[in-house]
């Protein structure tokens, strides 16, 4: 099936719709396949719901329908489409990658540049194989930037990402431990994560690089690049980012030091694209973190920082640290496990613990098989979700920190302070 034909009744349809349960009149369905689940069986739904066409890659028994179209691969189908409407697209495009603080900085970019520009950004974390080929999809005639998260757990993903959103701009976050299985270690993360440079130095593209960060800068030699760090100063780093721009004071709704670094990135995006400084503050200002990341809460009598949205050993670090630094009565941690870090995963948590319990926490709870298995002197140990949940008893006037990698799904503790 030639990618021109299914381009023509993708221009025709009102976008793409992967999941029967969220269809949109007239949109082609593509059948993508996973793990747990086949959209080869949902087909035929997805016109009976409404979709105009419906891609598949086997042998639907629908009385010959034309609206249905086989092809060898949908996935593959998908991404070539995207490349293919990516080559259509006159914008500019800025892919950003990094281990971590990659979607604040995404939401914090499209902010920015969306007071000046139609911009349109990856939804959420759809930043895989699968995420940005739709998020391609999503952009329009009338879209005048595009920004594009690109998420990574191996080799070589990075480019083939890359290979298909074509961007003209790049900005990696940072380089932490994160997938260390995947990867073959923190040196592979550099390697993978670098493949958006190696990409932009071909292409003659530009990357935006952050002079404190010593891996970035020899990594990026040989680039064109538009460095920044110096033209923002930090007031305050607790709870919320304080900073001084362009003689401004930047008065921020994110937390802890480590958000100052996605910030420099969004005010050296707009000030490159030629946003006044007014409305760069405002943009940053009026953002407020969502989807379990970095938010504070308050409930039955408790605060609450909910950082539950994922969690690695470098970003682990870094809110222990800002946690720390917090003015708080009472300071307890409930930490959840880090997961795919391979061989180095009961280091990895023995470090934490290690942070966690020099540190001046009043009562720290670990939960996961692989937090259980470490050593410990003063932290409270669970082997699973269920047994914190049936033993913890949530204290009021008390400030709590919550982290943990997605899996754990720890935002689920916030009912127990009902």
């Amino acid at each position: 099936m030639k990618t021109a034909f299914v381009y023509s009744l993708f221009k025709k349809s009102t976008g793409i719709s992967t999941d029967t349960r969220k269809i949109k009149k007239g949109s082609l369905f593509f059948a993508l396949k996973g793990a747990r689940f086949n959209g080869n069986a949902f087909a035929l739904e997805a016109l009976k719901k409404g979709a105009s066409y419906a891609v598949v890659d086997e042998e639907i028994n629908a009385d010959e329908d034309e609206r249905i179209i086989l092809v060898k691969n949908v996935l593959e189908t998908l991404q070539k489409l995207a490349k293919h409407h990516r080559t259509k697209l006159d914008i500019p495009i800025l892919a950003l990658t990094g281990s971590n603080g990659k979607t604040t900085s995404k939401e914090l970019i499209h902010a920015v540049l969306s007071k000046k520009f139609k911009t349109l950004a990856t939804e959420g974390n759809l930043n895989n194989h699968i995420g940005v080929p739709l998020t391609l999809l999503s952009f329009t005639e009338g879209t005048e930037i595009g920004v594009v998260e690109m998420g990574a757990n191996h080799q070589k993903e990075i480019e083939s990402l890359c290979d298909i959103a074509m961007p003209d701009y790049g900005y990696i976050t940072n380089f932490g431990k994160a997938h260390l299985e995947g990867f073959g270690g923190f040196s592979g993360v550099v390697k993978g994560k670098t493949e958006l440079y190696r990409f932009l130095k071909k292409n003659q593209g530009q990357a935006f690089v952050n002079l404190d960060d010593t891996i970035q800068m020899e990594k990026s030699r040989g680039l064109k690049r538009h460095l920044f760090g110096k033209a923002v100063t930090a007031l305050q780093t607790t709870p919320f980012v304080k900073a001084s721009f362009e003689k401004n004071i930047l008065q921020t709704q994110l937390i802890g030091a480590h958000n100052l670094e996605n910030i420099k990135a969004a005010i050296a995006v707009g000030t490159h694209f030629k946003i006044t400084p007014k409305d760069i503050i405002a943009a940053i200002e009026n953002y407020v973190p969502k989807n379990n990341r970095s938010q504070i809460t308050s409930r039955g009598g408790a605060s609450i920082l909910l950082d539950a949205y994922n969690a690695n050993p470098s970003s682990m670090r870094v809110a222990l640290e800002n946690f720390n630094r917090l003015e708080a009565d009472l300071k307890i941690l409930i930490l959840g496990d880090m997961f795919e870090l391979g061989k180095t995963s009961e280091f990895e948590h023995q470090e934490i613990v290690k942070i966690a319990e020099n540190q001046c926490f009043d009562e720290i709870h670990l939960i996961g098989s692989h937090f259980s298995k470490t050593n410990v002197h003063q932290a409270i140990q669970h082997q699973s979700f269920e047994d914190f949940y049936q033993s913890f008893r949530p204290k009021k006037n008390a400030y709590y920190l919550i982290k943990g990698s997605r899996a754990m799904a720890l935002e689920r503790i916030l009912d127990l302070f009902d």
